[in-house]
């Protein structure tokens, strides 16, 4: 099967462009003609074959699926079928791995298959929630809603992380300019002092001794310390995935006192949103909470919940099963109790996420706040230091002549 790019005439006077997916050139004319449209030009773009090679290492990013799945639903919630709805979309897009994909979505679809079973076919772009609740939607005939639905939490998730990745930027750009004059420095001008230095016939002082030897441990070694960095970096990349590591990384982070708080609130409040979403779908609790649990990132938090799920399939409730657990606040477990007792578990799990969201965002505004000024205070004591240990030879000499 290849997909192919057309451009057809509706009436004389109308040119409409699109691309549709056929196993040969005429099998593509016939369905364009099927279409009611006259081809004019057709021509070969991506043959499935190729389309895992070709696009293996791309993704759709996440302001496209929200924007893809944003104008689905207003376009459904519009009365647009489906298939048409998806044509729409795939001829406003400029992403041209998303547009494939669409375009591929629309074929299955045209072939027989619902929306949930087509996306399926496509799990490194659409997750498990993704999929279960567009399934939901088209169960409980409420497509467009739960698509809506849907947008509004990958936004709401969006806006959430890039908070956190604009507020470390200038920390960042901070450190790295640091470590940089560092390396500057001894790496070029240390080397050219360390010659008067050597003249002066005299015992250095133990700065300039230190600031000496990393300096030549810098200029001697630097393709070492390169390789090393390097070789550390790939280790992680290959070995970081493996579940031994991960949930030693897991434990630790827990363990820490600043990164314990982030890691938590961050994991919990993505949990507590999900189940909102899900429940309010009409997914059941179990189901719910099985499809949320892989989108965790800590592998503890992650080992609870699935004695939770399992507490759950012996007919426990989340909230007593949470509070068996030491690592979950005493609220969680009785604001999870009260609404599983009430019929409002949904609410209550929002009500979790908003008091986990905004203690994020406060955390990391505070955290951000008090990282700058320690960033420029390590920063200072560095370069402070090597200017004083270039500078204390020459007060050794004043002293000496005088």
């Amino acid at each position: 099967m290849a997909i192919y790019y057309y451009r057809a005439k509706t009436d004389p006077k109308n040119v409409v462009e699109g691309e549709v997916e056929a196993s040969t050139k005429e099998a593509a004319l016939k369905k364009i003609e099927e279409m009611g449209y006259f081809p004019v030009k057709v021509e070969e773009r991506i043959h499935r074959g190729e389309f895992p090679s070709r696009f293996l290492l791309k993704r759709a990013s996440l302001s496209t699926i929200i924007v893809f799945t944003k104008q689905l639903a207003i376009l459904i919630k519009s009365g647009v079928p489906v298939l048409r709805a998806l044509e729409i979309v795939s001829s406003q897009m400029e992403n041209n791995f998303f547009k494939s994909v669409v375009i591929r979505l629309h074929s299955e679809i045209k072939e027989g298959q619902n929306l949930s079973s087509a996306l399926a076919k496509f799990p490194s772009v659409f997750s498990n929630f993704y999929i279960s609740m567009v399934k939901a939607g088209e169960d409980t005939g409420k497509l467009e809603d739960v698509l809506l639905r849907i947008a509004a939490y990958y936004k709401n998730q969006e806006e959430i992380f890039s908070k956190v990745k604009i507020a470390l930027v200038y920390p960042m750009i901070m450190l790295f300019v640091g470590i940089g004059t560092v390396v500057f420095m001894l790496s070029f001008v240390v080397p050219k002092l360390i010659n008067i230095f050597s003249d002066l016939g005299s015992r250095l002082p133990l700065p300039t001794q230190i600031l000496i030897a990393l300096s030549s441990f810098l200029r001697e070694r630097w393709l070492i310390i390169v390789i090393s960095l390097c070789a550390l970096i790939f280790i992680y990349l290959r070995q970081g995935k493996k579940k031994e590591i991960k949930t030693f990384l897991s434990v630790l982070s827990l363990r820490l006192p600043v990164i314990r708080g982030f890691v938590f609130k961050k994991d919990m409040a993505i949990l507590s949103r999900t189940l909102e979403i899900l429940i309010k779908s009409g997914i059941p609790i179990l189901k719910a909470l099985r499809l949320t649990i892989p989108i965790l990132n800590n592998e503890l938090i992650k080992k609870e919940f699935l004695k939770s799920a399992k507490d759950l399939e012996e007919g426990a409730s989340l909230g007593v099963s949470l509070g068996k657990s030491s690592l979950f606040p005493s609220f969680v477990t009785c604001l999870i109790s009260v609404g599983e007792e009430s019929g409002r578990l949904d609410e209550a799990l929002g009500e979790l996420a908003n008091i986990y969201e905004e203690e994020l965002k406060e955390g990391t505004k505070v955290f951000t706040t008090i990282l700058e000024p320690l960033m420029i205070l390590i920063m200072g004591s560095l370069v402070g230091f090597i200017v004083m240990a270039m500078l204390l030879p020459i007060f050794q000499i004043n002293i000496m002549v005088r």
